[in-house]
């Protein structure tokens, strides 16, 4: 703790015993593993968190940022098929215009991402979010749709791919719980209809390299079938029911609203969204 706030350990020694005398709890008790918060502690936690919030927004000012010159580590949370859209390119723009930047991206869903960027673990963070607290601000990137996906020669892609065969072979999803089910079968109720879902994989790249080797087929993201189906050896199609778009996002604290740095990728971010969108509009 003392090295990441810069000071000495005698003066975080001496701050916590302060602490505890305010508050007449000892606030952390020691463990095997460590350090645990008391109750106390937890409860003041949220409390305390928004108070510096607040205090580092009223004394940060916005500072210019020069891509070129700049230093400094950018901290990105997504699933795999974001960041195999947004991140290549990112990487490449960065390396042009900003060489001293690096990027640190880690595989965070929605809840995860959102406790990261609370507790400034990551800066932003990338896909689809919903009913978002208000200390949080997301910025549309592209609406995304999906398009079904099977290896090449797959039989169900032999002439159009109606309902009726689309709903008798066996399908994959993705789903990082391991739920058998997804959206697809939630429209196929909606039309009385049911699938056999057989397989289930965290992500989606496993689920490409399965669907390459076997007779699965599944319903994926398009932007993400389109960039890489044919590496796979895959082929897609219009999946044959209507099944909800939706937005991909991407999201920082409000803390960070300002800071230049973030608002120049948001705007890199932006224009590679709205590529996608004019390339594949859903």
């Amino acid at each position: 703790v003392a090295e990441r706030m810069g000071l000495t350990q005698s003066s975080i020694s001496h701050a916590l015993k302060r602490l505890r005398d305010t508050f007449d709890d000892p606030l952390f008790l020691r463990k095997p593993h460590g350090l645990e918060a008391t109750a106390v502690a937890v409860r003041l936690e949220p409390e305390i968190a928004r108070a510096v919030d607040a205090l580092n927004g009223a004394l940060a000012l916005p500072r210019a940022f020069e891509p070129a010159t700049s230093t400094g580590t950018l901290r990105i949370g997504a699933y795999d098929s974001q960041m195999a859209v947004f991140v290549p390119r990112l990487v490449s723009r960065i390396q042009a215009d900003a060489p001293g930047l690096k990027i640190s991206a880690r595989p965070l869903g929605r809840r995860e991402a959102l406790d990261a960027l609370e507790t400034g673990e990551i800066d932003l963070s990338i896909g689809f979010f919903w009913d978002l607290p208000p200390s949080f601000h997301a910025q549309p990137l592209h609406e995304e749709g999906y398009l079904t996906v099977a290896r090449k020669g797959h039989p169900v892609f032999q002439g159009d791919l109606n309902l009726q065969h689309f709903a008798a072979v066996q399908h994959l999803v993705v789903s990082p719980s391991g739920d058998l089910s997804g959206i697809v079968d939630r429209s196929l109720e909606a039309a009385g209809m049911s699938r056999t879902v057989v397989c289930a994989v965290p992500q989606f790249f496993p689920a490409l390299a399965t669907l390459a080797r076997t007779n699965l087929i599944a319903t994926l993201p398009a932007t993400l079938a389109r960039q890489f189906a044919n590496a796979f050896g895959l082929e897609y199609r219009d999946p044959p029911l209507e099944i909800r778009s939706f937005t991909i996002s991407l999201v920082r604290h409000r803390r960070n609203e300002k800071n230049a740095m973030l608002n120049w990728i948001a705007d890199i971010l932006k224009s590679q969204g709205n590529a996608l969108s004019e390339a594949s509009p859903v």
